[in-house]
């Protein structure tokens, strides 16, 4: 195990090049013929091999901070490597696990989007995220800001015997949490269910690493959902691995006035389904005759006090969008006294938010 890691650790280290050493074979072997001086494989630059030499010792010291942390290690035909990875024509060479590898057993759903998410698109996120891990799904995100926490915060508060484990992956060394303010999301995901990456530990999470690790999110994925993703943000090159994997993309439609919603919205116009619902998803899963309890999907119930008719228009004028009081006034004609007493009230019951004189509608 040490051995793989060090392989992983070793500087000037590059994906094309850990994935040679790792196919020479017993990744200890191969370690112990680099420090001898062997060149291993060819076509590696002569100062690469006067770096990976000066490594000796590199072994122990990934050995301990991997036991330190509790994290696991496999490689390609190495004991646990996950069997759904095995497939992938550009699988990790090396993989760093947190938590129970069980979570790759269930059927699994990738949830991705922007991080600059509206608090609609969050609250949609979250409840996707709680009635799929209430039917025995795991879902799958890269715990980024925005969307992906979001639904995984939604999966860590399903309570139940048959709630799905989630799973994380992430760019950087499993143990560098990042951005550090999940941090207890992080160690509740390592608890329940698994975090994964092929960055060794100790690895910042750097920007070139964050395409590398949406190949492996997208080959881990049955299904991958995006939930609000601007035309060219980073969700669309999750969205770019999956469809080279065969791997089914859905969006959940947002207001054509709405620059997160760019993305989802051209995916769907480009023939990605829809999701409005957990169902949508459980059916492209093909879970509505295996594994779904005899009653149907379960799934969170709305305990909102549902909006009377004045405050159904006043949720409408929304329009999907931010709104002022003063736009919101303008839209319905009403005073801005009614207006402000409507808005506390369905902010007291969770249809709307308030941040810094902007409203948005919660209607997920």
């Amino acid at each position: 195990m040490k051995h793989a890691a060090a392989l992983a650790a070793l500087p000037l280290q590059t994906h094309a090049r850990l994935r040679r050493l790792v196919l020479c074979g017993d990744p200890e072997v191969t370690w112990r013929r680099i420090m001898a001086g062997e060149r291993v494989v060819a076509g590696i630059d002569e100062r690469v091999w006067r770096a990976w030499r000066s490594s000796e010792g590199l072994e122990d010291t990934m050995g301990e901070r991997c036991a330190e942390s509790g994290i696991g290690v496999t490689w390609m035909g190495g004991p646990g490597y996950p069997a759904v990875l095995l497939r992938d024509p550009n699988r990790p060479a090396v993989l760093f696990h947190r938590g129970d590898t069980g979570a790759f057993a269930h059927p699994r759903v990738g949830i991705v989007g922007t991080r600059a998410a509206s608090r609609a698109g969050s609250a949609f996120a979250r409840r996707l995220g709680h009635d799929l891990a209430l039917n025995g799904v795991s879902v799958v995100s890269g715990l980024a800001r925005g969307i992906d926490i979001a639904a995984h915060r939604g999966v860590l508060a399903a309570v139940g015997n048959s709630v799905g484990a989630p799973v994380g992956v992430v760019a950087g060394g499993i143990d560098v949490v990042y951005p550090a303010e999940h941090a207890r999301e992080w160690e509740e995901v390592c608890s329940r269910g698994v975090v994964v990456s092929e960055a060794p530990p100790g690895t910042p999470p750097e920007t070139h690493r964050f395409p590398l690790r949406n190949r492996i999110l997208a080959a881990l994925c049955d299904v991958l959902v995006v939930v609000e993703s601007r035309a060219r943000g980073g969700s669309m090159i999750t969205v770019r691995e999956a469809a080279t994997r065969g791997v089914t993309v859905m969006a959940v439609p947002g207001s054509p006035s709405s620059p997160v919603s760019d993305g989802t919205n051209a995916l769907l116009r480009d023939g990605c389904a829809p999701v409005t619902d957990v169902e949508d998803v459980l059916v492209a899963l093909s879970l509505q005759s295996a594994g779904l309890p005899a009653g149907g999907p379960l799934r969170s119930v709305d305990t909102r006090r549902r909006p009377d008719a004045d405050e159904q228009i006043l949720l409408a004028a929304f329009s999907g969008l931010p709104r002022t009081c003063e736009e919101l006034v303008l839209a319905t004609g009403r005073s801005r006294f009614d207006t402000g007493v409507a808005l506390g009230r369905l902010e007291a019951d969770g249809w709307v938010s308030h941040d810094n004189g902007w409203w948005e509608a919660l209607l997920a």
